[in-house]
């Protein structure tokens, strides 16, 4: 069976890692990694060293540019690159540029689209993510998603069940490999850093933002990670392993938080992973200073002594996937929840505002 995986974010390639190692393991699977991006990106063929991928079998060496240009050049580079390999079935990742373009090239040739991270949304479709992840869950067959919201959506849009297979949060998988390592890295103690000791930022700051960090920074240290200047993977999840909170509008942050049980706070009106806000350690906050402060003194006062248990966020989602594809298994929408699946009460997502605090 030849399987090909189409990726393009850096945040595709997380999910993609995963995916690489389970369909390793199976003799019976060619899997063949395209890469949507540039030729001479050097961040990504250090992300794909950094969590043991191969090198991409195919670059498309489409470098970004509009929303219009860049989903319709790697259209043109996809259909003659799947025409040459004819595979059995594609995989894309996420809500990118890629995903929804090559999901089009793929379904319009017949050829069957797993959908990994299906189902997610913000609830404003005029976002490009938005867009992307509505139209590419209408055009592919399985759809794997993360997590009951997502069922929820997908339910919602009239998506029928049997398309539908509730997989789990495959960057999980991917954080759950990485994280011994990662912490052995200490990139924490490197910043003369104590764990517990720090906050976290990541996210496009406006100025209100800043000014809400800026005043935290004097009750903690702050560790900036702009967007526009990533760090590798593993120093990134050493850092927030460690943190005593993380403010972020990056979904997979607030995945990982809830994992690790590290106080997240989403600044923004609205997020795609409502359930790390209802049954993980995720806030939504609305992009106001007194906010924003006001939630982080919350949530350093009150870090839980456990951390969550999200249903099905094991480290085995990738496996599950492979068992769909290869096996003809199912993991049905319906499926009974396990018992220690949402241990602590429900937090609805929904931003809050709170006066600021005194003194």
């Amino acid at each position: 069976m030849k399987i090909v995986s189409v990726a393009g974010a850096a945040s595709d390639v997380v999910t993609l890692a995963a995916m690489h190692r389970a369909l390793e393991e199976r003799a019976d699977v060619e899997h063949v990694i395209v890469h949507t991006g540039a030729l001479d990106d050097a961040g990504v063929g250090a992300l794909f060293h950094e969590l043991e991928i191969p090198g991409p079998n195919r670059r498309l060496d489409v470098g970004g540019g509009p929303h219009g240009v860049e989903t319709g050049l790697i259209m043109q580079r996809v259909e003659p690159l799947l025409e040459e390999l004819g595979p059995d079935a594609m995989l894309v990742y996420g809500a990118s540029n890629a995903a929804l373009a090559a999901a089009l090239v793929a379904a319009k040739r017949g050829s069957q689209v797993g959908h990994v991270e299906a189902g997610l949304r913000n609830g404003d479709h005029r976002t490009a993510d938005g867009i992307n992840g509505v139209v590419t869950d209408r055009l592919a067959d399985p759809l794997f998603v993360p997590s009951r919201d997502a069922i929820d959506n997908l339910g919602a849009e009239g998506v029928a069940d049997e398309r539908v297979h509730f997989v789990g949060s495959v960057p999980i998988d991917t954080l759950c490999r990485f994280l011994p390592k990662a912490l052995a890295l200490d990139p924490a103690g490197g910043r003369g850093l104590a764990p517990g000791g720090y906050a976290v930022a990541a996210l496009h700051q406006s100025p209100t933002v800043q000014a809400a960090l800026a005043e935290l920074g004097r009750r903690l240290p702050v560790v900036d990670l702009p967007p526009s200047e990533p760090l590798g993977y593993l120093e990134t999840l050493g850092l927030v392993a460690t943190a005593a909170l993380v403010v972020t509008d990056s979904g997979a942050l607030q995945e990982a938080t809830s994992y690790l049980g590290v106080p997240c706070l989403t600044v923004g009106s609205s997020t795609d992973r409502p359930a790390t806000c209802r049954h993980g350690t995720n806030r939504l906050v609305a992009a106001e200073r007194g906010t924003i402060l006001a939630a982080a003194s919350r949530a350093l006062a009150r870090r839980a002594p456990a951390r969550p248990v999200l249903e099905r966020w094991d480290g085995r989602a990738a496996e599950r996937i492979v068992q769909v594809l290869c096996a003809g298994a199912a993991f049905p929408p319906d499926a009974a929840p396990a018992a220690a699946a949402t241990p602590h009460p429900d937090r609805r997502a929904a931003a809050y505002r709170e006066p600021e605090l005194v003194g």
